[in-house]
């Protein structure tokens, strides 16, 4: 009895150009999801992702900290220049801004006034800084381990507040050097800090997904953060400098409301007694909170929707 064969099977077609694995077969995903596999290295929902980073809590704060000491490991003084190098700015400001250009005139206790600006700047100048490399200088990390990637942004953030809180030591100390009193305003150094460090988390989980993609912007940000300084009212009071100039209320509304300013006013006003309420802008604690639920959970979302790009290519 004759065979018969089969026919031969077609040719590929030349003009069919997807790429290999780009519509997997229905029937092989419907295998995979009957047996509970999953798409290596995808991205979890956003509660999942939030629980993960919550397991690995003890991972952030141990990280933060061996990150914080190894800084300054080679050199002689050690832990010190955590105090140092925001002191020694301090002085630098103080020469140029408060003693040449005059910006302490009419300023009452300029020097706490310009040590608890440089301080509380410092601290978001660092955490945007160490933010934007958290991912694109952790490269060997991030593709040997799996974790959830924010763990980085977030420890780096954690590390810059433990260095201010030893840097808080030393700014208690110039205070009480130069007349002021404890009192039950400086409590509110909690919740500033609070939300300046939700702030800054957000914000450098931005910046590190950004130069995650554009490891060239670690060497724009100095100028930007420079810049951004200058506009925050560090050196100077805002309110003085712009008294009886006819400034756009725009302009006027962006400085007040720049949330560097609102975070280094919250700290004066809880810690220097000449710094009085009428020199806060209004609703400056409603600027502050809405910053950092912004900045927060903004950031949060933008890079949790980048986790599975992290460390490929």
């Amino acid at each position: 009895m004759p065979q018969t064969l089969a026919p031969p099977a077609p040719a590929p077609d030349p003009t069919d150009v997807r790429p290999s694995g780009s519509a997997p077969d229905p029937e092989l995903r419907a295998l995979a999801e009957r047996h509970g596999l999953t798409v290596s290295g995808a991205r979890p929902s956003l509660v999942e992702y939030t629980r993960q980073l919550w397991h690995r809590r003890h991972f952030i704060t141990s990280f933060a900290t061996a990150k914080l000491t190894a800084m300054y490991t080679t050199a002689k003084l050690g832990q010190l220049w955590q105090v140092i190098t925001p002191l020694l700015n301090a002085g630098v400001y103080y020469l140029i801004f408060g003693v040449l250009i005059g910006t302490r005139k009419g300023v009452p206790d300029y020097i706490p006034y310009l040590v608890t600006g440089v301080f509380v700047f410092t601290f978001l100048q660092n955490s945007v800084m160490t933010g934007t490399r958290a991912i694109s200088g952790n490269l060997g990390l991030v593709r040997a381990l799996h974790f959830p990637r924010a763990c980085l942004p977030i420890s780096f953030c954690l590390a810059q507040l433990q260095q201010l809180l030893y840097s808080m030591a030393v700014l208690v100390v110039i205070l009480l050097a130069f007349g002021q009193v404890p009192t039950w305003s400086w409590l509110l150094v909690f919740p500033a800090l609070t939300l300046q460090f939700v702030f800054n988390t957000g914000l450098a989980m931005v910046m590190a997904r950004l130069g995650s993609k554009t490891p060239d912007l670690a060497q724009l940000m100095p100028f930007i953060m420079r810049t951004w300084m200058y506009a925050s009212g560090v050196m100077f009071s805002i309110s003085l400098i712009t008294q009886g100039k006819h400034l756009p209320k725009v302009v006027l509304v962006l400085l007040n409301g720049n949330p560097a300013a609102v975070y280094i006013d919250l700290m004066r006003f809880a810690l220097i007694d000449s710094f009085t309420a009428h020199q806060l802008p209004p609703h400056v604690w409603a600027f502050a909170a809405g910053w950092a639920l912004v900045a927060g959970f903004a950031g949060y979302v933008y890079f949790w929707k980048a986790e599975e790009q992290y460390g490929r290519g």
